[in-house]
C-alpha cells in the first residue's frame, strides 16, 4: 500500500460509494462531479485512508485496486458486468502466462479483469472495429498500467475488422489460450478464432439476446468445438430494512446477457 499519494493517480470515495478517480497533475483543472481544483496541491500531502474536503463533500482517498478503476471507469460502450467477467475468468481457466484475446474492447471493463488476473507475464489481445470505443477502453487501461505498474500484463490494441485482426493476431503472437467475443455477430468471428485456439483452450461468447445464444452455440459446433456451458447469471442484492433484519433491494434481478463457453478438445 502506498503511504502517500505520490503516484499517477488517485481513488476517491464519496460517503455513499461513488467513486472520484484524479490524476495527480500539477495543474488547475475541472474534475468530473467535484469542481476546479489542483490535484497535486490538494492531495500532494494526504495519506491513503485519510480524508479530503471538497466543497461540502468529504472523500476518503484510497489506491486504485480493480474495484475501484471498474467504479470510476470511463464510460462509452457498454461494459461486461464484473460477474459475468468473473465467470468467463473461471470457465476458461484464465491465469497468468496466458495469451488471451477479447473483442471488441470497448470502454475496456472486460480488459480491466482479464489485466489484472494475467498479471506481468500475461498476454492481452484487444481488438476494436471503432476508434472512438477504443480511446475510451485505452485510457481506463492506461490507467490501470499506471496503478499497477510491472503487474500489469503485456497488451496489444488491434483496430479494424475482427476475423482479419484475428488472423493477424495469431501470425504475430501465435496460438491463443482463451478467446472471449462480445460482438453484434459472433459466427464470422468463431470460425476465424477457432483454428487458432491452443488445444485445450476455450472460448467465450457474450449474447445479448437468446437468438445470437443459440447461433453462437451453432457456430462453434460447426468450427468442431465442444459446448461446455450456455446460460445466464443473475444477481439479487441484498440490504439492511428499515425496522431491522436484512431484505431483498427492490428493483429488477440483474441479467446482463446470455453466455457460452466452448473447448477445442483437439
Amino acid at each position: 500500500m502506498h503511504e502517500g499519494t505520490d503516484f499517477g493517480f488517485v481513488a476517491l470515495r464519496e460517503p455513499e460509494g461513488r467513486i472520484h478517480i484524479v490524476e495527480l497533475c500539477e495543474e488547475t483543472r475541472k474534475v468530473k462531479g467535484l469542481g476546479v481544483l489542483n490535484p497535486t496541491t490538494l492531495l500532494g500531502g494526504v495519506n491513503i485512508g485519510q480524508t479530503v474536503q471538497i466543497g461540502s463533500k468529504e472523500l476518503v482517498v484510497l489506491p486504485l485496486r480493480l474495484p475501484e478503476l471498474v467504479q470510476g471507469m470511463k464510460r462509452r460502450a457498454q461494459t461486461i458486468s464484473a460477474k459475468d467477467a468473473g465467470l468467463f475468468i473461471t470457465k476458461l481457466g484464465i491465469g497468468g502466462a496466458d495469451t488471451v484475446l477479447e473483442a471488441g474492447l470497448g470502454s475496456g471493463g472486460l480488459a480491466l479483469h482479464l489485466a489484472r488476473v494475467l498479471g506481468r507475464a500475461g498476454c492481452l489481445i484487444s481488438v476494436e472495429t471503432r476508434e472512438e470505443h477504443a480511446e475510451v477502453g485505452m485510457e481506463n487501461l492506461q490507467r490501470a498500467h499506471i496503478a499497477w505498474g510491472e503487474d500489469f500484463p503485456e497488451h496489444h490494441l488491434l483496430i479494424g475488422d475482427v476475423c482479419e485482426q484475428i488472423e493477424i493476431a495469431a501470425t504475430e503472437f501465435g496460438g491463443y489460450d482463451a478467446i472471449i467475443l462480445d460482438l453484434p455477430e459472433h459466427s464470422p468471428a468463431i470460425e476465424a478464432a477457432s483454428p487458432h485456439l491452443n488445444i485445450g483452450g476455450r472460448i467465450a461468447c457474450y449474447c445479448p439476446v437468446s437468438s445470437q445464444l443459440e447461433a453462437a452455440w451453432e457456430s462453434c459446433e460447426s468450427a468442431g468445438l465442444t459446448v461446455e456451458w450456455a446460460g445466464e447469471l443473475m444477481i439479487r442484492e441484498w440490504g439492511k430494512a428499515t425496522r431491522g433484519g436484512m431484505r431483498p433491494v427492490n428493483g429488477p434481478f440483474g441479467h446482463t446477457a446470455f453466455l457460452l463457453v466452448a473447448q477445442k478438445i483437439q
